[in-house]
């Protein structure tokens, strides 16, 4: 699973094995350490659940937690949608969240395309 953030955006893009993951145990995660001190880490995790919500998030101190609603997590998983996107009001302004299927590279090739999802584009001659 791979994380970026940009500006006020959290962008999560999930590989196939992601994917599997998230609907058979219900959660995905990773940590990423800055620094040899234990409390130095962010852990990131993508679960589903019943809620009303389509997509929301939790953020606590060291932890960012984005939650799906079960119902749109299947949708996506099960079809050929690629994300699924919305908005949160965090008082001051609006977080931007989108969760992706990670596609493979058109131009590339070798191990980050091992696990991603086949591009649609692949094989389209311009």
């Amino acid at each position: 699973m791979k994380l970026r953030i940009k500006g006020n955006s959290l962008r999560l893009r999930v590989s196939r094995s992601d994917v599997a993951q998230l609907m058979q145990a219900g959660c995905v995660e990773e940590t990423i350490r800055f620094a040899p001190e234990p409390a130095a880490k962010l852990t990131y995790r993508l679960e589903h659940a019943a809620t009303p919500r389509e997509i929301s998030i939790h953020y606590s101190v060291q932890n960012i937690r984005v939650l799906l609603s079960t119902e749109a997590a299947k949708r996506w998983a099960d079809g050929d949608e690629v994300g699924i996107y919305g908005h949160v009001d965090t008082g001051t302004a609006s977080l931007e969240l989108l969760v992706e299927k990670d596609y493979a590279c058109i131009d590339g090739g070798g191990a980050d395309n091992a696990d991603a999802f086949p591009n649609p584009k692949a094989g389209i001659v311009c």
